[in-house]
C-alpha cells in the first residue's frame, strides 16, 4: 500500500465536520475516492470460521465469549487443521477469496500457535488469501506467523481511547497498539476497525477513527461493525444506533483511509438491503460472506448473492484495485 498520498494528521475536529456535512454531500466525497481507487460495483469477499470458540478470559462487554458474561454458548476446543482445510475449501466453493480464523485467546501461547501455522498453511494451499485473530501477539509470534505465510492479522481497536475502558477492562487501549505494532513490523497486513452502536457518542466514533487513519500505515483492512446484541452480555438493551449513522460512519472512513478495505462486518443480519446498499455506496467493499461470524448470526449466502445480483456487484478481482 502506498503511503505518499495519505494523510496521517487528521484532527478531531476536522473528522466531525465530516460527519457533519449534509448527508448526500459526504456520500458524495465518499465515493469520489471510492471510485479513485477502486472498482465500485467490486467486493473483497471473505469468510470468517471460529476455530476456538468460548472461555475467553477477556471481559469485553460485547462479546458473548467472555468468561465474565451468561451468555449461551456452544463450548468448542481448538479445531483441527484437518476441519479448517474442509471449511476453507467451502468458503473458496462459495467465492469467498480470504479465510480468516478467530480464536478466543487473550493471547496465544507457542503450542497452540503452532497449530495455527499449520492450518494458515493448510489454507493457503486451498489457493486462499488467509486472516487470523487470536488476541495479543508478542512480536516473535507475529514473526513466525508471518513465516507460515500469513496475509493478514485482525485486531480491533473496537472504540475510542477515551470510551474503551467502559468496554474492556482487561487489556488497554495501547496493547491493542502494541499488537498492532508488531502486526506491523513483521511485515504482516493489519486488519482493524471497530464497533459501532455500543452507547458511544459521535466524537467515540471520530476518535477510533482518527486512531486508525493516524497509524504509521492504514490499516489494510477496516471491518467496521455494527453492535449484535446477545442476551447475557452487559450491553445487551443498549439503544440501538441510527443506520444513517453508520452510513455516515462507513463514509467517514472511506474518506480517511481512502485505499483501505472497508470493511461491512458484524450485523448485516439486522440491516435492510436498503442499508447495506447505502453503505456500499458509501465506500464498503467488503464483506463476510457465510451464515456465521465466529458465534453470530450472518446473512446467508444466498441472501447475498441475490443482494450482489440486484446491485450489480461482483467479487473483487486483482485489476479492480488502482490504490495508487
Amino acid at each position: 500500500m502506498s503511503s505518499t498520498s495519505l494523510r496521517h494528521d487528521w484532527q478531531t475536529d476536522e473528522i466531525l465536520a465530516l460527519f457533519e456535512l449534509p448527508f448526500n454531500d459526504l456520500l458524495f466525497q465518499a465515493q469520489q475516492m471510492h471510485r479513485r481507487h477502486f472498482n465500485p460495483n467490486a467486493v473483497q469477499i471473505s469468510t470468517l470460521l471460529s476455530i476456538k470458540t468460548g472461555h475467553c478470559p477477556e471481559d469485553c462487554a460485547y462479546c458473548p465469549q467472555s468468561v465474565h458474561h451468561d451468555a449461551e454458548l456452544e463450548i468448542e476446543s481448538l479445531l483441527s487443521v484437518e476441519e479448517v482445510r474442509q471449511k476453507a475449501r467451502q468458503a473458496k466453493a462459495s467465492g469467498a477469496s480470504r479465510f480468516c480464523m478467530g480464536a478466543a485467546w487473550k493471547k496465544p501461547n507457542d503450542r497452540n500457535l503452532e497449530v495455527v501455522e499449520a492450518m494458515v498453511r493448510a489454507v493457503r494451499e486451498e489457493g486462499l488469501e488467509t486472516c487470523v485473530t487470536l488476541g495479543m501477539l508478542e512480536a516473535h509470534q507475529a514473526e513466525r506467523l508471518r513465516d507460515a505465510g500469513l496475509d493478514y492479522y485482525n485486531h480491533n481497536i473496537d472504540t475510542s481511547p477515551e470510551y474503551y475502558g467502559k468496554i474492556i477492562t482487561t487489556r488497554t487501549f495501547e496493547d491493542r497498539l502494541e499488537t498492532l505494532g508488531h502486526v506491523r513490523e513483521a511485515g504482516l497486513k493489519v486488519c482493524s476497525g471497530g464497533i459501532i452502536g455500543m452507547g458511544e457518542h459521535r466524537t467515540d466514533r471520530a476518535r477510533m477513527l482518527q486512531s486508525l487513519a493516524n497509524l504509521p500505515e492504514h490499516p489494510h483492512s477496516v471491518p467496521i461493525n455494527q453492535l449484535v446484541q446477545v442476551e447475557g452480555t452487559p450491553l445487551h438493551g443498549v439503544d440501538p444506533t441510527d443506520p444513517l449513522e453508520f452510513v455516515r460512519t462507513i463514509a467517514v472512513a472511506r474518506i480517511l483511509m481512502p485505499q483501505s478495505m472497508v470493511r461491512l462486518s458484524a450485523g448485516r443480519e439486522a440491516m435492510s438491503e436498503a442499508v447495506q446498499a447505502l453503505c456500499f455506496f458509501a465506500g464498503a467493499n467488503s464483506i463476510f460472506y457465510g451464515e456465521k461470524l465466529l458465534t453470530t448470526d450472518n446473512p446467508e449466502t444466498a441472501a447475498d448473492q441475490a443482494l450482489f445480483t440486484k446491485l450489480g456487484l461482483t467479487p473483487m478481482q486483482e485489476d479492480d484495485i488502482a490504490c495508487c
